[in-house]
């Protein structure tokens, strides 16, 4: 190119279309707990590029559905807080049935000094109170009196009512259910026979709405039947006949989630309320041949005592899905799945498969706890912890937390 005339070099000024609107981000501010799950707030604004410097624009400028989120999860470091609890008080009575009771405190693992319960509030907590027996009572006239009065303590509010729960998705499995169908539809299929007498009906789970029960001559000094509704129902229970010998010691016990009564003495013609959809009921002769006679109604509760995302389940097989809640609603809701099954069985639990779905929280906040209700005992299960779990009893309860 020498011999051509070289162009003088210049630079000239473009203005191209500027930049659209976008979104900017300043990095997270501390996080809001000092230890387990917390919140970090970050600081969202909408800007333009002009002329080479950003320029602050109202929010609408900017693409609504691409914003950040204002606040993102920050976890520190685990808690460190347990709870710990005192010993058992003595039985409330000196015969018969009664409850004991001990004392919860939140305790800082470190220090292993109390703290607030606060710190402890996400963490599962026993039972602090239990029924207990003191012996026989003396023989004495009177009604059926009513013993301990027991209701589970769980680690959140159980009888908080969920005004817009999603509903809780449940099927079972297509094989013939013996011991009665699923909560939805209407049980069928109890036991009740007056003539077949207590060595038929021992060990048997009645879910008809109304039925009687023949435990006269039982062949062993036991004998205990469960009667079973759908949630929103209650059973009443009337004696009709007892034959059994309040001398000897021979006694009837009633019990279910709400409620614990004994009694021997005048018991023809006594009425028992369950105040829940399930009641137990146990005999205890000595002498061949006593026993009662029960009849039993159903009827639609006078107080409501689940949630709307609870499900009751009969049957010796099934599936469960756990309930899936609006955002707004996973802070105050609990949902708990109830599984009574015949006396005579046992329940078995296995985790088939457990998907938090992208992003699903890991921590300890994220668990199933199942309860065996005839213990009392809780067993709680992490994240995406796969497990199998067996009962000592014929009823237990699963919790779904968040």
């Amino acid at each position: 190119c020498q011999p051509v005339p070289k162009p003088e070099s210049r630079v000239e000024v473009c203005d191209l279309n500027p930049c659209p609107p976008r979104w900017k981000v300043t990095p997270a501010g501390p996080c809001s707990s000092s230890c387990g799950l917390g919140l970090a707030v970050q600081l969202v604004t909408c800007v333009q590029m002009l002329h080479g410097q950003e320029v602050l624009q109202e929010e609408h400028l900017c693409p609504v559905a691409e914003k950040p989120l204002t606040s993102v999860p920050c976890v520190i470091r685990t808690c460190s807080y347990e709870w710990s609890f005192s010993e058992w008080s003595e039985c409330s009575t000196s015969c018969g049935n009664g409850i004991q009771t001990r004392q919860d405190f939140c305790l800082s693992s470190l220090t292993h000094k109390p703290v607030n319960p606060l710190f402890c509030r996400r963490f599962p907590k026993a039972i602090v109170v239990r029924g207990c027996s003191a012996g026989p009572c003396p023989e004495q006239e009177g009604p059926l009196s009513p013993g301990a009065e027991l209701q589970p303590v769980t680690p959140a509010t159980h009888l908080t009512t969920a005004a817009a729960a999603t509903e809780h998705r449940h099927k079972d499995l297509d094989v013939p259910l013996s011991a009665g169908p699923r909560e939805q539809t209407e049980p069928a299929g109890g036991e009740e026979d007056t003539a077949r007498g207590a060595s038929c009906v021992c060990g048997s789970l009645f879910l008809n709405a109304t039925g009687i029960i023949n435990m006269t001559g039982a062949e062993g000094r036991d004998c205990t039947v469960a009667i079973g509704r759908p949630l929103r129902e209650e059973i009443s229970v009337t004696i009709l006949e007892s034959s059994l010998n309040c001398s000897a010691g021979e006694v009837l016990l009633f019990s279910g989630r709400m409620m614990w009564r004994t009694g021997c003495r005048k018991l023809p013609l006594s009425l028992i309320n369950s105040r829940t959809n399930t009641l137990i009921v146990k005999q205890r002769v000595v002498l061949p041949g006593n026993g009662v006679i029960l009849q039993y109604n159903s009827r639609t509760a006078t107080k409501k005592y689940y949630q709307d995302c609870d499900q009751q389940l009969f049957g010796p097989q099934g599936e469960i899905v756990n309930p899936e809640q609006p955002p707004d609603q996973r802070q105050e809701v609990v949902c708990r799945t109830f599984i009574t099954v015949a006396p005579r069985q046992r329940i078995s639990i296995r985790a088939l498969s457990t998907d938090l779905g992208p992003g699903g929280n890991h921590t300890h906040f994220n668990y199933i706890l199942v309860r065996d209700v005839s213990t009392m005992k809780t067993v709680v299960f992490h994240g995406k912890q796969q497990f199998l779990w067996q009962s000592t009893g014929s009823q237990a309860e699963i919790e779904f937390h968040e």
